[in-house]
């Protein structure tokens, strides 16, 4: 029987046999080869993509500690101005999530790498950033408002903050860079996966035989599809944590501008309280002076009325001139106190055209009391009639500050020159209006001068000033387009010179208060009218009710504007109410609302003893307002202007 190894057929058969074992051998040794090359390409391909997935953390990461460091710094700028302790835990908690934050970027960084290093030197500036800020938040959290704030703006001169966005920015850069070189290396992988399979694909085509050529089609087909799929999958992660980064970057992008919009409303508020506190700073250096003088005035007036009284009888004559003397001391009083309270308030800036000359002489008699008897003040006004536009409250403030300044540097005794001129700008020919305010001081250094417009930079003994005044100087004067400069040698006083642009505009004069321009009308109030006094305070009543009476009418006496009302029924046609403004039950603008449905044509005159502004105080509408205290020939003229207004506007 033969058999498959006899003779030439077994010979054949043997040969078939170890050709086959051969080939299938080696076809298989190829397969396994490419399919270790295959697991290897597929290993670094999946590498790269980690790799790649590890550079977008990095970067959401710093950009996150980023939006937190900004939130925290917004929430401390909000705790220096509210006091809102939430506002304090907002902080606290902004730079702790920060410091987590970097935790995660260092276990992400190593610390051997570059970028672990530029994570060390982040972790050290945000660390520092806090300890800096940590003072601003401390005295918030005890509730001292202006040390706060100082702390705060003295923290935003520090050089942490540019260190924390510059190494952010390094380290955003540089993983950028590693992240385009691992995109590189994971395409390059992936032409290489590919590759690996196109050459096993070959292969199998090659060894198509039989059942080998179909598993080889189905172990490609499976490989292309568990490939294909594995990208999807991981071009679908990348992609959605690509889009989770960039809405939290948007959102974080979003809370920070709002932030910043809000810091920067803080921070005109703040700056706006600064210059306030500055003002009654200035205020306060008024008040030995004021003191002394409003005595003094107070003794003519004093002095006055019991000489009159003495010779009342005897010598009318006389008593009259006492009289006289008396009234016009209460009238310089009158007139102190209404420019020491006009100073004092708080307004918003408001430019306008004004004589120079005018507004430094009419500011002269504060300057002269702040300085003491011991200054000579010293005027030379030579620019006339021409103007500036400048805002006056900031005008009078940089004065003040610029004598409070001499006379310290002066220890109370010396000359203080003011002193006005005119110069031609070289080039262009514009004209300039300069101030300059002179003292005979122990003078300053150069390096004083450089500093000296720097904020809360003050060479005073502790508690003697803010540091703030040359700086508002400053700040006013380039607001106004102008430009301020200082001579001065030690030992040998001091000048400072403002030099503002020269108004094109005509210098309008002083506009009177709304109280005064009833008292500048002119003719006279009809006689004999029916007049409603309304006034709380007894003494005031009795004085008002008797003027009236002195210039021909009818008064009404009202102590309480509540039963303004009842009166009005029953005293028959009223033909004027003359009332206070601030009672304390009710208001002389709220009794005349309340009024207005029944009595709505009968003309009304306000008469208040408050200084301020009458936007500062309940609406008067349309009624004009007499300023207390006034003279008989005042109440007359506003008498007869509140009588000329139509009855259509008398009461709105």
């Amino acid at each position: 029987m033969d058999t498959p190894f006899g003779d030439a057929a077994g010979r054949d058969a043997r040969w078939r046999f170890w050709l086959t074992a051969l080939l299938s051998a080696a076809l298989a040794g190829a397969v396994v080869g490419l399919i270790i090359l295959l697991a290897r390409a597929n290993s670094d391909y999946n590498r790269s993509i980690a790799e790649q997935t590890q550079s977008v953390e990095i970067i959401t990461l710093a950009k996150s500690i980023e939006a937190k460091v900004a939130r925290g710094e917004a929430a401390l700028a909000r705790f220096a101005v509210g006091l809102d302790r939430g506002d304090g835990r907002v902080f606290q908690q902004q730079f702790g999530l920060a410091r987590e934050y970097l935790r995660n970027l260092q276990r992400l960084t190593g610390e051997a790498s570059d970028q672990g290093r530029r994570v060390r030197d982040l972790t050290q500036a945000v660390d520092a950033r806090q300890r800096e800020l940590g003072d601003a938040a401390l005295s918030a959290n005890y509730r001292q408002e202006l040390a706060a704030i100082s702390k705060y703006y003295a923290a935003a001169q520090g050089q942490q903050r540019s260190r924390i966005d510059l190494l952010l920015e390094a380290i955003i850069r540089a993983e950028r860079q590693v992240l385009e070189q691992r995109t590189a290396s994971a395409e390059t992988d992936r032409i290489d996966l590919n590759q690996v399979i196109m050459i096993f694909s070959l292969i199998g085509a090659v060894a198509a035989i039989g059942g080998i050529m179909a598993a080889g089609t189905v172990l490609r087909a499976r490989t292309e599809r568990q490939l294909a799929e594995r990208e999807s999958q991981a071009d679908s992660e990348r992609a959605a944590l690509l889009e989770r980064a960039v809405a939290e970057r948007t959102q974080e992008l979003a809370a920070a501008n709002q932030a910043l919009r809000h810091e920067i409303a803080e921070r005109a508020q703040t700056e706006a309280k600064l210059r306030q506190a500055q003002k009654m700073e200035a205020v306060g250096q008024l008040t030995g002076g004021i003191a002394h003088d409003f005595n003094n005035m107070l003794a003519v007036v004093v002095g006055g009325i019991e000489l009159a009284q003495r010779w009342l009888t005897d010598a009318p004559d006389k008593a009259a001139r006492h009289l006289a003397s008396a009234l016009d001391g209460a009238g310089r009083a009158s007139d102190l106190t209404r420019r020491l309270l006009t100073f004092a308030r708080a307004e918003p800036e408001r430019p306008e055209v004004l004589a120079l000359d005018s507004v430094i002489a009419g500011f002269a008699d504060l300057i002269a009391r702040t300085i003491g008897d011991r200054i000579a003040l010293n005027l030379s006004l030579t620019c006339g009639a021409a103007g500036v536009r400048i805002d006056r409250q900031q005008f009078e403030n940089a004065l003040l500050n610029l004598a409070v300044n001499a006379r310290d540097a002066m220890n109370g005794s010396g000359r203080l020159d003011i002193a006005t001129s005119r110069q031609s700008c070289p080039g262009t020919g514009d004209i300039q209006l300069l101030m300059t305010v002179t003292d005979t001081g122990h003078g300053m250094s150069a390096e004083v001068i450089e500093r000296v417009f720097d904020p809360f930079f003050t060479t005073k003994a502790a508690g003697r000033g803010t540091g703030l005044g040359m700086s508002q100087v400053f700040a006013f004067v380039r607001s106004s387009g102008g430009e301020v400069s200082i001579a001065s040698q030690p030992g040998q006083g001091t000048g400072v010179t403002i030099a503002l642009p020269m108004a094109i505009a005509d210098v309008a004069g002083l506009v009177p208060e709304q109280g005064d321009r009833g008292a500048a009308a002119q003719g006279e109030a009809p006689a004999g009218v029916t007049i409603l006094v309304v006034e709380d305070d007894p003494r005031v009543l009795t004085a008002t009710v008797e003027a009236v009476a002195e210039l021909g009418h009818r008064p009404i006496a009202c102590g309480d504007p509540r039963s303004a009302a009842a009166l009005m029924a029953s005293a028959g046609p009223i033909g004027l109410i003359l009332s206070d403004v601030l009672m304390p039950e009710l208001t002389g603008p709220e009794m005349v609302a309340a009024l207005r449905p029944q009595w709505g044509d009968v003309p009304v005159l306000f008469v208040t003893g408050f200084a301020g502004d009458a936007s500062e105080l309940p609406s008067f509408g349309d009624h004009p307002v007499l300023r207390k205290p006034y003279t008989l020939a005042a109440l007359e003229a506003a008498i007869a202007a509140a009588l000329r207004v139509p009855a259509t506007s008398a009461v709105r």
